[in-house]
């Protein structure tokens, strides 16, 4: 109650902020994102970064909003690196934050396959031929990028792989045979680092999730998008692969970002997707129980009416059902539609050239917004955590 009536008179309101400038937390006692500010507060006693796993759809794509995102929370707390980079992907060839090639891959997606268990980032590597390779360079696109002290290969199946690893275009070489297991483990390499080759032989029987550039201190910020997704076949995660992943890889933060697949033309009513995507959080938490969760609502998209491009009235009813769900799983949620500044705001994103003629996805410029909002929303949370961490105790 007394962390009620603090949130109260700090914010001088009750209920929801249409302009996106706080996060509305729906726990009880306001405590959403306690975990991940303590960790912030503590981040110098952790012996390890301050993880914050930010999952989503297109949207994100190529780390847009998220290398914005990352690269603020580094400057104010520390760390340097992408973080966890999935082998391949559909946005390899323009993703600014890092150069990546890799030969020789089978990619697994939990959008289409159900024969694999999946956890963080939603997609599996298996090598299609006796010698797979992958290659991961930094980027100077940001100024915590280009130089960190880990990279980390994370797999989840091993029988006898041997592994070639060069760092700084042979710098250093380390070979050796990779320990077989059934259980997601990791192999670190500590040391300067700012270009690292992984060459793989023997590979039958040997699955990948993805090689981790970073400090560790400070902030990680991982990035896992999945073209297509609604979030609710995250319910489809594997409890134990996800409690094995946190061993090696904790997160305290998860960060989710949907919508744009489920804002329907002519769907006015989303009370079938609000009680799913509870569940979905629900299991989640069971996955990550030390991590928190916060819910970002969908982001204005626009239509064209009598010639003008308007607010799919579609885009209103889901940001409502986002934050009914948010409530019901009593979890913290961001209006970012708000945050965007509301209605027919993609419009103006657009003339600004902050997003796509699709009047749907954003640009960097437009992700870099969005990015600055809510940090500066998790900055004014955090400040009312620390205040009221000072007055219960």
């Amino acid at each position: 109650s007394l962390r009620d009536s603090l949130y109260q008179l700090m914010y001088a309101t009750e209920g929801t902020d249409e302009s996106g400038t706080r996060i509305e937390d729906y726990s009880p006692g306001h405590i959403g994102l306690r975990r991940f500010f303590a960790a912030l507060n503590n981040r110098q006693k952790l012996n390890r970064p301050v993880r914050i796993g930010f999952l989503g759809d297109s949207f994100i794509e190529g780390a847009i909003m998220v290398a914005d995102l990352r690269s603020f929370m580094q400057k104010e707390f520390g760390g340097s690196g992408v973080g966890l980079v999935p082998i391949t992907s559909v946005t390899a060839q323009f993703r600014p934050t890092i150069d990546n090639k890799a030969d020789g891959w089978k990619t697994w997606s939990m959008l289409n396959d159900h024969d694999h268990d999946y956890v963080l980032p939603g997609t599996l590597f298996e090598p299609n031929k006796e010698k797979a390779t992958v290659s991961m360079k930094n980027t100077n696109r940001y100024p915590e990028l280009p130089q960190v002290s880990s990279v980390k290969l994370i797999y989840e199946m091993n029988r006898n792989t041997e592994m070639e690893l060069v760092i700084n275009n042979g710098a250093d070489t380390l070979r050796r045979a990779l320990p077989p297991t059934n259980k997601i483990s990791q192999n670190v390499w500590l040391g300067d680092v700012s270009e690292a080759e992984y060459n793989f032989t023997r590979t039958e029987g040997f699955r990948v999730l993805g090689v981790a550039l970073e400090d560790e201190s400070g902030v990680v910020v991982d990035n896992f998008s999945l073209r297509g997704n609604s979030g609710l076949i995250l319910d489809r995660f594997d409890i134990e692969r996800s409690k094995e992943l946190s061993e090696v890889r904790p997160y305290d933060l998860i960060i989710l970002q949907y919508g744009l697949n489920v804002v329907s033309p002519g769907m006015l009513d989303y009370g079938w997707y609000e009680p799913r995507m509870v569940k979905t959080i629900d299991h989640l938490q069971d996955c990550f129980p030390a991590a928190d969760i916060l819910l970002l609502s969908v982001t204005d998209r626009s239509h064209q009416v009598d010639g003008r491009f308007e607010t799919m009235p579609e885009v209103l009813a889901t940001v409502h059902a986002q934050r009914r769900l948010a409530k019901r799983a009593a979890i913290p949620f961001w209006n970012m539609f708000g945050a965007m500044g509301g209605e027919n705001s993609m419009v103006r994103f657009v003339e600004n050239n902050w997003a796509s003629k699709d009047y749907t996805h954003f640009s960097f410029r437009g992700g870099r917004e969005l990015a600055n909002a809510l940090m500066k929303a998790l900055l004014l949370e955090k400040e009312f955590y620390d205040e009221a961490e000072k007055t219960v105790h």
